[in-house]
């Protein structure tokens, strides 16, 4: 069964989760250097199947683009050209990272812990991830 793989892109980082074969859990599967993700996603495709792709869209919240839009939309092109055969939809982004990072707190995790951007990265993209899959029928 194909997975649905989820995108928090950033200009640094980015981190990648992906859901269970039967579409129900999000799990962290990587942060990985931005300029990497393409080969990355290849590598990845070449081993699982993906039925589609989520990728954050950072939105204000007064629903306009910030200054990360065009550039999650600038990856989206790429994507479609890289990959044409994979739907591709964006997701609402906002407030992911503060929930990841509170998400750490509510674990127990120290401190040091809680500053890896790349735990951040991760986090971010499988609840995007879930939040997706729970609105699921």
């Amino acid at each position: 069964m194909a997975r649905i793989l989820a995108i928090d892109y950033g200009l640094k980082r980015t981190g990648i989760a992906v859901s269970d074969p039967l579409k129900m859990i999000a799990n962290g599967l990587a942060t990985i250097e931005s300029p990497g993700l393409l080969k990355f996603l290849e590598d990845y495709f070449k081993k699982e199947q993906v039925e589609l792709i989520l990728i954050g869209e950072p939105k204000s919240l007064n629903q306009s683009d910030t200054h990360g839009t065009a550039l999650v939309k600038k990856m989206i092109e790429q994507l479609k050209v890289k990959f044409p055969s994979i739907p591709i939809e964006t997701i609402d982004e906002r407030f992911t990272s503060k929930i990841a990072s509170k998400t750490m707190v509510d674990m127990g995790l120290k401190k040091k812990q809680r500053q890896d951007k790349s735990l951040i990265d991760k986090m971010a993209a499988t609840i995007i991830l879930q939040d997706y899959l729970s609105r699921q029928p």
